[in-house]
């Protein structure tokens, strides 16, 4: 409600300002309170010409030219502090309202009152501080830029894609965090120094968008479980929870916490995990993954296919799951592949795999068998191909070390999973032993309540109770490379409060190991599955 009551008196504020603004230049004043009509009188009154209209109507530019004509409006009043200038864009209702009230000060027509010299280094000071603020705003509700860094989104959006992802698509979340470097996320660019100071901190809160998350939309949105990290791995490859199963949480919280890992030949190896660290909810990694769940469904994966309440939902084209080809042919056909749909970097990939193969590839009637990553499109052109025998595919096992989401002993694997049930806004959960993992960190980390389980009862905020009631929608996310992504299968829900836009637009794609820019996937629709 307070966020509400805020944006009211900005506009108020503003409306107000003009009102008085418009008195003083001559104007009639209730041309303040009429839509659009205020804003064209404005601009007469700065002396600014008819492009300035259009300006006023794009998303992202009009808070620039907002903000100019603040300055402008100040400049006609022969206000031309660069402090002022600068409080009245940082703060633009209460200057407007100052400038209409301030006694003394007059308006001049800019046609003929002549324009003031400032020196170059003023002019260069006022253009950093008037560039900074937008930027801010604009990255921080309008949109901003993000670069596509693992595989796990892969064929839709591949590593180096960089996106243009939407704020006002779900509606912008208030900044939380507003202590911090401007044009960094986390931590200084270069070092390992965070960008920001944790206190202090504002409250969720998102303002309405203009289309709420559907099924299959490419969204970003900051890591659930990167509220805690480990230094060792800040940018969260590895997380401070996984550690924690590993070799407990005193351990961990004593600095001498390290992940397992076995290799080929089933030898433990143990990483260090380093200091533990906490992160706002704002400045915790950017994941992007596809939504395939919404909130108060239940989903299941049953041999790779997701369903939701108890039905098949279409796979996305783009999604690449594991299969064995079998070859008619003992070569490796390229070109049919390129026919297929492969790109070049995914061929060159299984090649190298093929060049890494410690033994023949062959199978023992002597066909060509590799393990391959196929979307379901291209994977039936390979078969009509007639350069195909068969494509298996490859259902993992069941997961024995605790990986998957909620972490309590459920015999699943990723491509037999759940049911689970996907929370939403308003539902009242019953709670009992069995499903309490489902939703202990929802109660908890995500909507700040205490959780406690004492003699077989559960105590929330201190109340034994067997319901909760949920403050948010929650949503299920999963990389389209489904046998190459960490997404919802192995940390859960993704609360509301965490997105943080809907991915528009691939503006350009670069290639980071061959260098160069693909010039195929610029301009590409970031939603296209």
């Amino acid at each position: 409600m307070i966020y509400e009551i805020l944006l009211m008196l900005y506009v108020l504020g503003t409306i107000a300002g003009l009102w008085f603004i418009f008195k003083k230049a001559g104007r009639t004043p209730w041309k303040a309170l009429v839509p659009f009509y205020n804003i064209v009188v404005w601009i007469q009154l700065c002396g600014k010409k008819w492009p300035w209209y259009i300006y006023f109507l794009l998303p992202g530019l009009n808070i620039f030219v907002f903000l100019l004509m603040v300055v402008d409006t100040a400049k006609v009043f022969r206000r031309k502090s660069f402090w002022e200038e600068t409080f009245g864009v940082l703060l633009p209702p209460v200057y407007l309202l100052m400038v209409g009230l301030k006694k003394g000060w007059t308006y001049h027509d800019p046609k003929t009152d002549p324009p003031t010299k400032v020196s170059e280094l003023r002019d260069w000071a006022e253009a950093v501080v008037f560039a900074l603020i937008a930027v801010v705003l604009i990255r921080g509700f309008v949109f901003e830029l993000f670069s596509i860094p693992s595989s796990s989104m892969e064929r839709s959006l591949r590593v180096g894609d960089h996106l243009l992802v939407s704020k006002m698509a779900y509606g912008p979340r208030v900044i939380m965090t507003p202590l911090a470097l401007p044009l960094m996320h986390n931590t200084i660019v270069g070092t390992d120094l965070q960008s920001y100071l944790s206190w202090p901190q504002l409250p969720y809160y998102r303002f309405p968008g203009y289309t709420h998350v559907k099924r299959y939309d490419a969204v970003v949105f900051n890591f659930p479980e990167g509220d805690t990290i480990v230094s060792n791995f800040p940018g969260c490859q590895r997380t401070y929870y996984e550690a924690v199963r590993a070799c407990g949480r005193d351990a961990v919280l004593a600095g001498e916490g390290y992940f397992v890992d076995r290799d080929a030949a089933g030898n433990e190896h143990r990483t260090p995990a380093g200091k533990v660290m906490t992160r706002p909810l704002d400045k915790r990694e950017h994941y992007i993954k596809r939504c395939m769940g919404l909130p108060g469904e239940n989903l299941q994966i049953v041999d790779g296919i997701v369903h939701i309440n108890g039905q098949p939902v279409e796979t996305p084209e783009s999604a690449m799951f594991y299969r064995k080809v079998t070859f008619s042919v003992n070569y490796f056909p390229i070109d049919i592949l390129e026919e297929c749909g492969m790109t070049k970097e995914e061929i060159d990939g299984i090649l190298q795999v093929v060049s890494d193969i410690n033994g023949d590839p062959y199978d023992s009637l002597g066909n060509l068998c590799l393990g391959m990553a196929l979307s379901p499109q291209v994977s039936e052109q390979l078969l009509s191909s007639g350069y195909v025998k068969s494509i298996t595919p490859y259902i993992h096992d069941i997961d024995t070390t605790g990986a998957l989401f909620p972490h309590a002993g459920q015999r699943w694997s990723v491509d037999n999973y759940g049911p689970v049930h996907i929370p939403a806004k308003g539902e009242t959960l019953k709670l009992t032993l069995d499903n309490l993992p489902f939703y202990r960190r929802l109660i908890t980390a995500y909507e700040y309540n205490t959780l406690e389980v004492k003699d077989g009862k559960i105590y929330i905020n201190g109340k034994e109770t067997d319901s909760y009631t949920c403050q948010m929608d929650y949503y299920w996310m999963m990389g389209d490379n489904r046998h190459n992504s960490q997404d919802s299968r192995f940390w859960g829900f993704v609360p509301e409060s965490h997105i943080v836009g809907k991915a528009k637009w691939v503006l350009f794609s670069t290639d980071e190991e061959k260098g160069g820019i693909r010039w195929d996937r610029c301009l590409r629709n970031a939603n296209a599955y």
